[in-house]
């Protein structure tokens, strides 16, 4: 692995090295002890909250930690989802490390299963059967996923505890890929290629089969006959997923990879041109919740630059330089930023890390 040296001078301000080195990122435990303290202070502060609720009697109106004894803090049931998982990830990375002890003294707290029992009583309703579809389902999958590999997992059992939550979400995912006629194109949560991104993911790292043949064959249904994708429309101006990145990300793990190199050509031609230029976004805001999306669309085009570099190695360079100028636009804006961001952006600047080791490995 290649040394950390430009993600430090970026987290401590001297951004000037980014012009002169290229940007060969990686987590270090102290990058990752700095990341990680956004979560540890936010999943248990309870206000504010959005609660994204229906409310069908006057029962419903409680606090956000009665109905949700889990993912009750980080602004949102996702984001606290999300945060969740970048904790995981924490002691995946730095096992026996203070950090982990910490993550471990908090997952044994949060992870019970009265705990999960409430947190999945709340889909019961027929009115609440769609909260969180599939941005909060398919990062609750991502999240067990991390949780079921974890050494830690084998004595604390965290994943066993959440998987009647986990099941419940594969099964609603099952029920609802059917009867999708079309797919979700946005910028944001509902995006059906980022749902389908981590669900395959997870179907695959747990071996169900026909959850993974559904995604493929619905990925392909919504997918195959795109072609030309209009990447100069993005973004828009609450964007945090390029709906032109993601579509082809989800597709280089649906296709093989001599199908995917044509695919992929016909539908963003524009990578494979020479001189290949994608102007980050720009937040003019940061204390504007929906402004401040910007930031976490840099990281996630970023992630999706990383793995179609992996997928299509003749372009790994210029694919991964322009993945590297959009961590290099908003890294330096996650930590003490203003809550609007840090509640949830250090989730999407470890995902796109993560996503650019497989480019050093």
């Amino acid at each position: 692995m290649r040394q950390n040296l430009f993600l430090m001078l970026v987290l401590t301000g001297i951004s000037s090295y980014a012009q002169e080195a290229p940007a060969y990122l990686q987590l270090d435990y102290k990058t990752m002890e700095k990341f990680a303290a956004l979560p540890l202070s936010c999943i248990e502060t309870e206000y504010p909250y959005k609660l994204g609720q229906v409310i069908s009697v006057d029962e419903d109106l409680k606090s956000p930690s009665d109905l949700h004894p889990i993912f009750y803090g980080c602004f949102d049931w996702h984001s606290s989802v999300h945060g969740h998982w970048l904790l995981a990830k924490a002691i995946a990375k730095f096992p026996n490390t203070d950090l982990s002890a910490k993550v471990i003294a908090l997952f044994d707290k949060q992870f019970t299963s009265k705990k999960v029992a409430k947190e999945l009583a709340y889909f019961e309703p027929k009115l609440n059967q769609s909260f969180e579809r599939t941005y909060g389902w398919a990062w609750l999958l991502k999240l067990h996923a991390e949780l079921s590999e974890l050494e830690a997992d084998k004595t604390h059992g965290w994943s066993i505890k959440i998987r009647p939550l986990t099941d419940h979400v594969v099964a609603s995912y099952i029920k609802f890929l059917p009867k999708l006629v079309y797919p979700i194109r946005v910028g944001e949560h509902t995006n059906t290629a980022f749902g389908l991104s981590l669900a395959i993911d997870y179907a695959r790292s747990v071996k169900n089969t026909e959850f993974e043949n559904l995604i493929i064959a619905r990925s392909k249904d919504f997918y195959l006959k795109d072609a030309s994708c209009p990447l100069t429309w993005e973004p828009s101006g609450f964007d945090f997923i390029s709906p032109c990145l993601q579509e082809a990300e989800l597709m280089s793990k649906v296709l093989d990879k001599a199908a995917f190199e044509v695919w992929v050509k016909g539908f963003l031609p524009q990578l494979f041109e020479a001189g290949f230029k994608l102007k980050p976004g720009r937040v003019a805001d940061r204390t504007d919740g929906k402004l401040v999306h910007l930031d976490g669309l840099n990281f996630s085009r970023a992630w999706c630059l990383y793995r179609l570099a992996e997928a299509i190695p003749e372009y790994e360079t210029a694919l991964s330089e322009v993945g590297d100028m959009h961590m290099r636009a908003s890294m330096n804006q996650v930590a003490e930023s203003d809550y609007m961001g840090s509640h949830w952006l250090a989730s999407f600047l470890v995902y796109a890390l993560e996503s650019r080791e497989g480019l050093d490995d």
